[in-house]
């Protein structure tokens, strides 16, 4: 063995060997260590760059994000809607991530400006004594890791050199192309006419059709069939790993950024318009999102669900050949100039599909390209909160910062991304078409292969039997007994299932490496109208779906809006060409831990509508990786009370230790004269307002609520904005009130409005109801405004800004609590009673759970009120169960501290008018 300071080329290749993996367990454990920061040594700036001068709310944000982000904390931070949250949210991040970009390059020339770097500059200090032996080890360690950060260090800056560079040349290629276009343009009117374009355009379509029959004569059956034969598989193959370490290695690099997420399109593309208000220059953002907004291809566009349009872009990726062209904006090229053009400034989603379309290259997947040298990337939530989503677009989380906004349903979005539901439609589809490509390609198919199709097909089998369904006749047909609701644990429904001693690990590794779900899409596309038979009737696809649809139409007219958008989602995926994509998701998900999730079999008369549902129980379990791999997470939100549900179910759950959990709130911009939080008991006559499921329906509680109401509207200016439990309610109410004419006493006053159950109304009624409050403010009539009668839940309840006159006054009526007698809530409840403590007042974790669902939709609701710091409004909740500590001490903080009781209504008629007297002049 070698001695301690000798060169490296003197040693022998064991001892090289040896020293290489001792140094690489050795490295490896270095970055486990000291993660944690002493805060002491934290310089956080005094200020930050900003497009005005900030709220001092918005100063302790940025110090407490930045602070954050260096420390490598998870941040829980609460800034109420209408403080600028997303302004500095970006503002604090982006001084991080400057101040980081500085420290690498700093570093760099330190490495540089150095022939050799001294070793206690790389590692800690140590009091331990190394054994002599064990000094060439260390001293090869030391090195390697020089070598290594220098050389990642380097090759980062001259990445982000040629990437400024190769952005500056098409900047100023773009200038030129653009004034040269603008002339080539004008001329060319003046030269060509519609006739000839016609002739042209005729000519080389016959051009097309010719070349399209000349290679249909070539080409034969068999060898089109190849590309929907799953190829040869060898599930003990332990070179795929490699093969993908290799692709990783020829994969653009990702520099430091922030990941920002968001539940809506609409939310993110905001967040993008508050990026260019930032004084920050050259900031390289990009955004993500769903195919459904970003294809620019006709043909795709036209369908009529996100499942259809995920297939036919997928399956157009796939034809490559003259007969079958493919995508023609899914072009190399195209899309790596679209994602250099795309960096040039910030733009959001609309922007980037019409750049798309002027460059003729997909938006969806140039954008994904564009996510490695980007500095912010703003995605929804779908797609960082589910691995394999996060995975297929090129997200690394390593190193980087996650921001996650609106963040006060975190858990339930976790949970509903990763349950699934299958029904027995698409059950018996999938069965009757892979038993098909198994029948016509039995011959081709490898024995392996043979038997794994075999093994989805028992599979397929069985989860039909459980539903009572049979996969050899028409499922349309069949018919089962009374409904009936079945909830299990996983291994029970495995073992009830007979599915107990099916290995689904390495089903799914075949699912996923052989793609069988994409080949059977294929063999589906190719061969529907000559072979392919779903064994449902003997009509056409097109005519079999209508029957279907028209079969379930009277079910979808008595659902509520909530339950028809999801029972039109389940139609709609269960007539996808090809469902055994959707089943494979339900598969994943039984390989769950078996009390993290649960299975929810409901049966139906008619078993087409029978379905097998996977609900997720423990969020923690699939957010790990995201606070395991980021530098930093950030959850915020305007509303994030309860915190502790935060803490509790998912990041104390994902072992992360209270020390690494900084928590920040702060109060509104407005002072306390321009809200006024009342709590209403009683109505006009005395009667006590109590809103529970037992008593909200009688008469007289209607009625009274219909003088509250009525009074209200007579005193408040502008808009007032009314909050239901439910849409059954609200429709309850409305219909009893036009009866007893208390909706045209109403209307002397206040035009009223009602939330509509499609969201492709909203926009509309939301415009009428604004244009209404301006024509009356305008006229000085007897009528001062309107009312609108909206849901907790709704489509208004989140997203929409009533600012100013649009929401003077919000309304709360009762306590939304979910449906208790929910077999889904109830199993959520016995889970958290089995897996959390009680809390400080001896609750069990089931029923704070049961609270803090209502009162997160209760404080999103009210929120909607104050938008900036020169609004004021009324807030009024009408409920004497809002007087109960567990139920305001959960309100927050910026309403709580100004919360007043109204044992009397007299008082709220006092009240009110005394507190808009001081804005009239404001009107």
């Amino acid at each position: 063995m070698t001695s301690a300071g000798c060169e490296l080329d003197d040693w022998d290749n064991d001892d090289l060997l040896l020293a290489t993996l001792e140094a690489d367990e050795i490295i490896e454990a270095r970055k486990h260590e000291g993660n944690t920061i002493p805060v002491s040594s934290v310089e956080v700036p005094d200020s930050f760059p900003f497009p005005f001068t900030p709220y001092d709310i918005q100063k302790d944000f940025m110090k407490n994000l930045y602070l954050c982000l260096e420390l490598g904390k998870v941040g829980i931070f609460e800034s109420p809607t209408g403080t600028g949250k997303s302004l500095s949210i970006i503002c604090g991040a982006l001084k991080w991530l400057r101040d980081f970009q500085e420290k690498q390059r700093k570093y760099l020339e330190t490495l540089k400006s150095t022939d050799s770097v001294a070793v206690n500059t790389l590692t800690k200090p140590s009091s331990e004594k190394k054994e002599p032996e064990l000094d060439w080890i260390h001293e090869f360690t030391v090195k390697l890791e020089q070598e290594a950060l220098l050389s990642k260090l380097k090759n980062e800056q001259e990445n982000i050199k040629k990437r400024e560079t190769k952005l500056k040349e098409l900047e100023q290629v773009g200038s030129k192309k653009r004034k040269f276009n603008a002339q080539l343009d004008s001329r060319f009117e003046d030269l060509m006419t519609d006739a000839s374009e016609d002739i042209k355009r005729a000519c080389k379509e016959e051009l097309q059709a010719l070349d399209a029959e000349l290679n249909d004569s070539e080409s034969g059956t068999h060898q089109d069939d190849e590309e929907i034969i799953v190829a040869e598989y060898n599930s003990e193959d332990e070179n795929d790993g490699k093969a993908k370490a290799s692709d990783c290695e020829d994969e653009e690099e990702h520099i430091t950024k922030i990941y920002y997420c968001s539940r809506t399109h609409s939310q993110l593309s905001q967040f993008v318009k508050e990026v260019i208000k930032c004084p920050y220059e050259n900031v390289r953002v990009i955004s993500l999102g769903s195919r459904q907004n970003m294809c620019i291809n006709p043909a795709v566009r036209k369908l009529s669900s996100l499942s259809l349009i995920n297939d036919r872009c997928l399956e157009l990726q796939q034809k490559k050949s003259k007969k079958k062209p493919g995508c023609p904006f899914y072009k190399q090229e195209l899309l790596q100039t679209f994602k250099d053009k795309s960096l040039l400034k910030v733009v959001d989603i609309e922007q980037l599909v019409t750049t798309g379309r002027e460059m003729k290259a997909c938006p969806y997947y140039g954008s994904r390209l564009a996510v490695p040298p980007a500095e912010i990337v703003a995605l929804p939530y779908n797609t960082l909160l589910h691995k394999s989503t996060r995975d297929a677009c090129g997200i690394k989380l390593t190193g980087n910062v996650v921001v996650i906004d609106e963040a006060h349903n975190l858990l339930e979005t976790i949970n509903n991304i990763h349950s699934v539901e299958i029904t027995a439609a698409q059950i018996v589809k999938a069965h009757s078409q892979l038993s098909q490509y198994e029948k016509k390609f039995k011959s081709r198919l490898t024995a392996k292969n043979l038997m794994y199709v075999r093994q989805i097909l028992f599979v397929l089998s069985h989860l039909a039997a459980v539903l009572g369904a049979k996969v050899n006749s028409s499922v349309i047909t069949q018919t089962g007994g009374k409904t009936e609701i079945k909830l299990q644990n996983l291994n029970d429904f495995l073992f009830e299932s007979q599915l107990d001693n099916m290995n689904m690990f390495k089903l799914l590794r075949y699912c996923q490496r052989s793609r069988i779900s994409k080949k059977l899409h294929g063999f589906v596309e190719k061969y529907q109208e000559a072979e392919v038979k779903t064994e449902e009737s003997p009509c056409s696809g097109v005519s079999k779906f209508l029957q279907e649809i028209n079969l379930l139409k009277g079910k979808q007219d008595n659902t509520n809006p909530q339950t028809s958008a999801v029972t039109s989602d389940h139609q709609q995926a269960s007539y996808m060409s090809s469902p055994l994509m959707q089943i494979e998701s339900f598969l994943e998900a039984l390989t769950n831990a078996d009390k993290d999730g649960r299975i929810v079999t409901h049966k139906e008369a008619v078993l087409s509508q029978s379905t097998l549902k996977f609900i997720m129980l423990n969020p923690a379990v699939h957010f790990i990786s995201v606070l395991k791999e980021a530098k930093a997470v950030v959850v915020a939100g305007g509303t994030m009370q309860p915190v502790s549900e935060f803490k509790h179910q998912l990041f104390h759950a994902a072992g992360i230790s209270p020390e690494r959990i900084l928590e920040f709130s702060c109060g509104h911009v407005i002072p306390g004269r321009q809200l006024l939080p009342l709590v209403v008991t009683r109505g006009p006559t005395g009667v006590t307002l109590d809103f529970t499921y037992q008593t909200r329906d009688k008469p007289h509680m209607v009625e009274e609520l219909g003088r509250v109401i009525t009074n209200i509207c007579n005193v408040v200016p502008g808009g007032v904005v009314c909050f239901f439990p439910s849409y059954d309610y609200e429709n309850l109410i409305y219909t009893y009130w036009e009866k007893n004419g208390t909706i045209g006493k109403i209307e002397t006053k206040k035009k009223v409005f009602r939330e509509p159950k499609k969201s492709g109304f909203v926009e509309q009624v939301l415009l009428e109801y604004s244009n209404c409050i301006k024509r009356c403010s305008s006229w000085q009539g007897s009528r001062t405004g309107a009312l609108l009668m909206s849901v907790v839940g709704g489509k208004m309840s989140e997203g929409i800004n009533f600012s100013d006159d649009m929401g003077r006054c919000v309304m709360m009526i009762g306590l939304p609590y979910p449906n208790i007698n929910s077999p889904e809530l109830k199993e959520k409840m016995a889970y958290l009673n089995s897996t959390f403590p009680k809390d400080e007042e001896g609750r069990l974790a089931g029923q704070v759970h049961y609270e803090n669902l209502c009162m997160k939709a209760v404080n999103q609701s009210i929120g909607r009120a104050i938008r900036h710091k020169d609004d004021y409004a009324a807030i009024l909740l009408l409920d004497q169960r809002y007087t109960k500590p567990s139920i305001y001490n959960k309100l927050p903080s910026w309403i709580s501290q100004h919360l007043d009781k109204a044992d009397n209504f007299s008082k709220v008629m006092q009240s009110l008018p005394k507190f808009f007297a001081p804005f009239k002049s404001t009107l």
